[in-house]
């Protein structure tokens, strides 16, 4: 189960950022951007916190950017984990929001990108969105995979994973510990036909891409650099 680290940092969310805009998409209200005609699409399975975090949403223009439609659903229907409130603590949250949802609740987005004309989908899961990432990836609802700083996450869910994925680790990360990621690695590596990358950031703690202090140069450094990966990696995989 995540502890406090999962909450630390929080976001302070804010419906109206990013240059997108938000649309009800397969249901799910989405934050979206980029050209919904691309026929390269990501969908982004955001943390706890939710999809109108600001630099979660920052990053989801950074990829559109570059050519994709980037789709953040939010899978907590108006509910994202509110570390203010001391009568629901994230265990409790985490009941109502167990990880395996997401990927139920994600299967009709990846289906209409697929309607609207997407021949090549990739997915992004950030702490609680991994699970239902590897879930995609094991049943090949998608073309290529990179989880930013997992929780909820197995052996055995990496091992089940079939298209090329990527794994961000961070070295003070308690929830998804490096000795951890080194296993996620072992396992891939042994996997024959399916191609992947694992690093783990130094110095850096869980929640680091999309929950850094944007007043800190080198935090800013090391998101910027895993956002770089993110991108090089779907580049390389959806064409």
């Amino acid at each position: 189960m995540a502890g406090p680290e999962c909450c630390s940092n929080p976001p302070t969310l804010d419906p109206s950022s990013g240059s997108g805009h938000v649309h009800k998409f397969a249901g799910l209200n989405s934050y979206l951007s980029g050209s919904p005609n691309s026929n390269r699409a990501i969908l982004f399975v955001s943390d706890i916190f939710g999809y109108e975090a600001p630099l979660l949403r920052k990053l989801a223009d950074k990829v559109a950017a570059a050519g994709y439609y980037v789709v953040v659903p939010d899978f907590f229907n108006g509910d994202p984990f509110d570390f203010d409130n001391v009568n629901r603590p994230l265990p409790v949250w985490i009941k109502d929001h167990a990880v395996d949802k997401g990927f139920e609740a994600a299967k009709p987005v990846i289906e209409a990108l697929k309607n609207n004309g997407a021949s090549a989908i990739g997915a992004a899961g950030f702490c609680w969105g991994a699970k239902a990432v590897c879930e995609f990836g094991n049943s090949r609802l998608i073309q290529a995979a990179v989880l930013l700083h997992p929780s909820f996450i197995t052996v055995d869910d990496i091992d089940g994973v079939n298209v090329p994925i990527a794994i961000l680790g961070a070295e003070l990360d308690t929830i998804t510990p490096q000795e951890l990621i080194k296993q996620f690695e072992q396992v891939l590596t042994a996997k024959s036909g399916v191609d992947s990358y694992v690093k783990i950031f130094p110095k850096v703690p869980h929640g680091w891409t999309v929950r850094y202090d944007t007043n800190d140069p080198e935090a800013v450094k090391a998101a910027e650099e895993a956002h770089k990966i993110l991108l090089d990696w779907f580049d390389k995989y959806l064409k």
